[in-house]
């Protein structure tokens, strides 16, 4: 299929979901997904009704994968394309967010080393255990496990 459809009076081409989609490297689902969530403006439909997009609409698309790349939330790209719609440079905004989601990497990669500490413990407990001969209700590794790893455990349930 080829990826340019048609031309508008303008002289842009423009591509059928599946081909812009192809053109990012993401799927057609995503495309429809991204626009039905208003990170694109609407897109301009064939009589057939087939949605077309245009160059500037791919463009889009690639910043909005590059934001998911960066661990920005679709909510998230969509206020930063509103504010550059509007004329305002979203830098700033840009700036909070990637500061908010380093200390939210940073608070979940010290519960996870909190947790291995606490499994390291538990296993080291139960090895010792088993070769003094001691046995457990169902398993001494869970039953002799400190409240630290089960407190980690219920946080992610």
């Amino acid at each position: 299929m080829a990826s340019i459809v048609c031309e508008l009076e303008t002289n842009q081409a423009m591509h059928t979901v599946g081909a812009a989609a192809k053109a990012v490297g993401v799927s057609a689902k995503a495309v429809r997904i991204w626009e039905a969530k208003g990170l694109l403006p609407p897109a301009t439909r064939t009589d057939a009704g087939y949605r077309l997009f245009s160059d500037d609409d791919i463009a889009i698309l690639r910043f909005i994968l590059r934001a998911r790349t960066l661990g920005l939330t679709l909510p998230e790209i969509k206020d930063i394309l509103d504010l550059h719609r509007q004329g305002t440079a979203p830098c700033e905004q840009v700036t909070v967010l990637l500061d908010q989601h380093i200390r939210d990497i940073d608070r979940a990669v010290a519960e996870l080393q909190a947790l291995r500490a606490s499994l390291a413990a538990a296993l080291k407990a139960a090895r010792s255990d088993r070769r003094r001969g001691r046995t457990a209700t169902v398993c001494r590794i869970i039953e002799s496990t400190d409240d630290t790893a089960g407190r980690a455990a219920a946080r992610k349930s």
